[in-house]
């Protein structure tokens, strides 16, 4: 299978502001497996979105990110807002600080050994979810590949994201997970999953597609990204103190048999509350409930 003509779409200030360093290398390195390709650098927040619906509509079969998976998300949204969602392949060169998206579908997280993979023939058709929140009083809608969250997993993003990203892997989770955890209070939501509702006092609600989140936390150890279902965790009724003695546990996925987890699969939920209740998708802060989740089966084709 011949690679065709790619567009790299290039985020500098992803992983710490490091991928502008690494671009010399990783171009060298793009050149030499073979890949013809041009590039273009994002200059802000959604411009990958643009850049990415652009150049799928104008015929590039093959998009290219670089950067971390807020980049991703990015390029997905501009590739499946656009005219040519089924004849555009997905790749990535992960920088980012969490790389929890190509931990998932299995894509080289070293950076020059992911240029190398980007030739490869194989590609993996993966599902991919919607998720539709209110921002601003308004609604709105994006797509997204590895995972969503409702609740304390929103409010850790959104503290995360104010914190300095000099380090990868679960470090900036983890500092955002203690930066929250005592000002946080769990939420009274009303949950409805297929055709059952609940009301429950929650914790948090993570919806993935993908098996890791937080920089390599095994969030959902049974979810494939591939198999038409979402994995959803509810974990109710735990306290802090509940919390921080279980939160080893979710680097192994053992998590999982916590009498206070819940894992079922789905294609479709949706959370309303009362309360103010954050949502956030591939690890970036959208907006708050009421929220849902549905599922795109077989919709995006990644080269792995």
């Amino acid at each position: 299978m011949s690679v065709p003509h790619a567009k790299v779409i290039v985020n500098p200030v992803a992983g710490a502001r490091s991928t502008f360093r690494k671009w010399p290398l990783i171009s060298q390195r793009l050149r030499e497996v073979g890949l013809s390709f041009d590039h273009e650098y994002t200059e802000g927040v959604g411009h990958a979105v643009e850049l990415a619906r652009v150049a799928a509509s104008e015929g590039y079969q093959f998009l290219v990110a670089v950067g971390g998976d807020g980049t991703v998300n990015e390029v997905v949204n501009g590739i499946l807002s656009s005219a040519s969602t089924s004849s555009t392949n997905l790749g990535v060169v992960s920088t980012g600080t969490g790389s929890d998206f190509v931990r998932s579908v299995g894509i080289p997280r070293d950076c020059v050994r992911a240029c190398s993979s980007l030739i490869s023939p194989r590609r993996l058709l993966i599902d991919v979810g919607v998720v539709e929140y209110i921002k601003g009083g308004k609604t709105e809608q994006r797509f997204f590949i590895n995972g969503a969250g409702v609740g304390f997993d929103a409010e850790v993003v959104k503290a995360t994201e104010s914190l300095p990203k000099y380090f990868g892997g679960t470090i900036p989770y983890v500092g955002g997970l203690l930066r929250s955890l005592f000002g946080y209070k769990n939420k009274t939501v009303t949950l409805k999953v297929g055709n059952r509702e609940e009301t429950k006092h929650i914790l948090t609600i993570v919806v993935s597609n993908g098996r890791y989140f937080g920089g390599g936390m095994r969030v959902s150890p049974q979810a494939e990204l591939d198999d038409n279902l979402f994995d959803v965790m509810c974990v109710s009724g735990m306290g802090k103190f509940e919390l921080l003695k279980a939160f080893p546990s979710i680097y192994k996925g053992t998590h999982v048999t916590h009498p206070k987890v819940r894992m079922e699969k789905a294609i479709h939920i949706a959370v309303e509350s009362s309360e103010r209740v954050l949502v956030h998708a591939d690890g970036e802060l959208l907006g708050e409930a009421p929220v849902s989740f549905r599922l795109l089966p077989a919709v995006l084709n990644v080269v792995v």
